[in-house]
C-alpha cells in the first residue's frame, strides 16, 4: 500500500502544476473572449455617454476590478477569424513572457481610451473605430489561442 501512496502523491505534485496553469491559461483565452471580442457589436443606450464608457463598464463588470485601464482594444470581427490568427507563432516577446503574432490583414477594432486619471467608478472614455493590423498575445507557439491585445500597428 505505501509504494502506491507514494506513487499517487509523486503523480498529483507533478500533474498540479500543469492544471493550474491549465486552467489559468482556459481562464485567459475565456476573458479575452468576452472582454475584447464584440461581434455583431453592441449599440449601447444613450445614458452611457458612447460606446466605450459601455464597454468599459461591462469590461469593468466581467473583471470584478474597478481598475479603470487607460486602453483597451475591442475587435469586431467573429471569433473563428480572431481564433485562427494564433494558429502558427513565430516570435516570442520577451516583454510579456509570451507568443506574439501581427495580423496580416487589418480588423475592425475600437481602441477606447480613458479621457482623464478619474478615480473609480467614475471613469470616462472616448472610442476611436478603425480598422488597423493588431498585435496578439497567443496561448502558445502552434495552435495557440489569442489571450491579449497589445496594441495596434
Amino acid at each position: 500500500m505505501a509504494p502506491a501512496a507514494a506513487w499517487l502523491l509523486l503523480l498529483q505534485l507533478s500533474l498540479e502544476p500543469a492544471l493550474v496553469m491549465n486552467i489559468g491559461l482556459q481562464m485567459a483565452i475565456r476573458n479575452f473572449r468576452i472582454v475584447n471580442i464584440d461581434y455583431p457589436k453592441v449599440k449601447y443606450p444613450v445614458d452611457f455617454q458612447g460606446y466605450c464608457n459601455g464597454m468599459m463598464s461591462y469590461v469593468r463588470g466581467k473583471k470584478q476590478d474597478w481598475y479603470c485601464p487607460e486602453t483597451h482594444y475591442v475587435i469586431h470581427a467573429p471569433w473563428r477569424a480572431i481564433q485562427k490568427l494564433c494558429k502558427h507563432c513565430e516570435n516570442f516577446c520577451d516583454n510579456y513572457n509570451q507568443y506574439c503574432t501581427v495580423t496580416k490583414d487589418s480588423l475592425p477594432i475600437t481602441i477606447c481610451s480613458r479621457v482623464t486619471k478619474q478615480p473609480p467608478p467614475s471613469c470616462s472614455y472616448n472610442g476611436t473605430l478603425t480598422n488597423q493590423r493588431i498585435y496578439l498575445l497567443c496561448s502558445q507557439k502552434y495552435e495557440g489561442q489569442p489571450i491579449d491585445v497589445i496594441g495596434t500597428y
